[in-house]
């Protein structure tokens, strides 16, 4: 007997084949058969590292799915900082606390596509990695194109790499480090709205943590309206 579960997977499938072509991200059966063991494959981001490379992903779907997330990890081994260089285990929100049941096998596959756009080494799976990419960023990038090209089969990479470190890695392990002391774990752009708005850096920090906000691993992410009202009365003095 088809469960409502099954159905569901089938058609996510289905959608999933249909937009290949504009997603780039694939999944089906892995025996051809079973809807709860699943490949998928996701191609890799251009400017970055990973470009040229095409990534295999092991899904399993629990009975309880879409209300529990897919289980997911690296087949194909990447240098990345949120996901272990050992097993392919991942960390990451969206296949964990973050997971809803709106959500889709593709846009988990699309979250890991972005993931590795935009690496968070403040919330690592591999430690190594993470430091690496903070303190030797350059080092990080070629270690991480070596390996694209050694297990993803990025033949002809399409990687800028003084473009690339321009953008990531412009500051130093120490400059780094202190930002990320001043921000206390916010993600920058968040604090920065504020900033812009002519407030000061550590006082808009301190409107943060009194308020409560919730520092979502450093990632940005749009405040309530409630929340950016209560901020904005904590740095005029009214709170």
């Amino acid at each position: 007997m088809t469960t409502s579960r099954d159905r569901r997977i089938a058609k996510e499938l289905a959608d999933i084949q249909a937009d290949r072509d504009h997603s780039g991200v694939y999944a089906a059966p892995a025996d051809g058969v079973t809807l709860k063991h699943l490949k998928g494959t996701i191609p890799a981001p251009p400017d970055t590292p990973y470009a040229g490379g095409t990534y295999s992903i092991d899904i399993q779907i629990p009975d309880n799915y879409p209300f529990k997330s897919p289980l997911m990890r690296f087949e194909t081994k990447i240098w990345h900082p949120n996901v272990s260089s050992q097993t392919g285990a991942i960390c990451l929100d969206t296949l964990g606390s973050g997971w809803s049941p709106v959500q889709t096998i593709k846009t988990a596959l699309l979250s890991l596509r972005m993931l590795l756009e935009s690496p968070n080494p403040k919330d690592p799976q591999d430690a190594e990695v993470a430091s690496m990419l903070v303190e030797e960023p350059e080092r990080f990038a070629r270690k991480a194109q070596e390996w694209a090209i050694r297990h993803a089969g990025a033949r002809n990479p399409s990687f800028d790499l003084n473009g690339w470190m321009k953008k990531n890695g412009g500051q130093s392990a120490t400059a780094k480090s202190d930002d990320f002391n001043r921000y206390k774990g916010y993600n920058k752009d968040l604090i920065d709205r504020f900033v812009t708005m002519g407030f000061d850096l550590d006082a808009v920090v301190e409107a943060f943590i009194y308020v409560g906000i919730d520092r979502n691993h450093g990632r940005d992410y749009e405040l309530e309206e409630a929340y950016m009202g209560d901020i904005t009365a904590r740095l005029l003095g009214e709170q």
